[in-house]
């Protein structure tokens, strides 16, 4: 700590000497002014008439969607029945995709750290920086709108981040066990399915349930650009502003989603 001395000869000590002190306040100084700029942008570009009556507006929504239209769930089943598919298929074709790609990518793993590994990683980033909805729309402009582009659309949102915890996972096993294997003059792939994938188990299955709670709030809202799924109905009855039913299909929603919080909970709970 920086230490200052009194007109007595006593030592005085601080947090902070003299330019440390100012550097922190040029820091907030800084900041404030980033914020003040940011802020002053954002507030040219907002309406702000329509801000200030958001609460009436909702309010009016919020009265005209209670209570929810329960005549309709008849016509729900099938469209979450595909909600359900869209994220356990996605997720299983991602796992069953991120798997190889994650053994590509771990140094302790991969055929080439120089060539191969950097595009696995690619293939990492790429299929991870861009949202499920918009691989929906480009799917959906290539084989059509439907069930199927949603489920390719999840799959491919997954596979990055699938794999890059499974990578992870793999370059923090213990060489020891793989060591102790390798010495009995076990071959590449023997070592990778007894000293590799038993470690790395645990993860795989926890990622697993995990994307697959994930995936099943995205797939909820793939229907809003075609890809199937409930949230097709929920699309077409904002378009006619069919309040009482948008209020039943978000409950739907919600319970679908709290149900597979808890499977997913308690699977997560099991393998632990």
């Amino acid at each position: 700590m920086p230490v200052n001395s009194l007109s007595d000869g006593r030592k005085a000590w601080q947090r902070r000497n003299r330019v440390q002190t100012f550097s922190q306040w040029a820091m907030w100084l800084i900041g404030t002014a980033v914020f003040v700029y940011c802020w002053q942008h954002i507030s040219d570009a907002t309406t702000w008439f329509f801000v200030w009556d958001a609460p009436k507006i909702a309010d009016d929504i919020l009265t005209r969607a209670m209570p929810p239209r329960w005549s309709y769930i008849d016509q729900l089943w099938d469209p979450i029945w595909d909600t359900l598919n869209i994220a356990t298929l996605g997720t299983m074709i991602a796992l069953a995709l991120a798997v190889p790609v994650a053994f590509l990518a771990a140094r302790n793993t991969t055929p080439s750290a120089l060539l191969i590994r950097p595009i696995a990683l690619l293939i990492i980033v790429a299929t991870r920086s861009i949202n499920s909805l918009i691989w929906a729309l480009l799917l959906i402009a290539i084989i059509g709108p439907g069930v199927f582009a949603g489920i390719i659309a999840i799959a491919i949102r997954s596979i990055g981040f699938c794999a890059k915890l499974l990578y992870e996972a793999i370059e923090e096993i213990d060489a020891t066990q793989v060591e102790a294997i390798t010495a009995t003059g076990a071959s590449r792939w023997q070592v990778m399915a007894y000293g590799i994938v038993p470690q790395i188990l645990p993860s795989f299955a926890g990622t697993a349930v995990f994307r697959w709670d994930i995936n099943i709030r995205e797939s909820t809202v793939l229907g809003l650009v075609g890809a199937g799924g409930i949230g097709l109905q929920l699309s077409s009855s904002l378009n006619t502003l069919a309040w009482p039913q948008v209020s039943l299909i978000l409950l739907i929603i919600l319970v679908a989603v709290i149900v597979s919080e808890w499977v997913s909970a308690k699977v997560r709970g099991a393998i632990i």
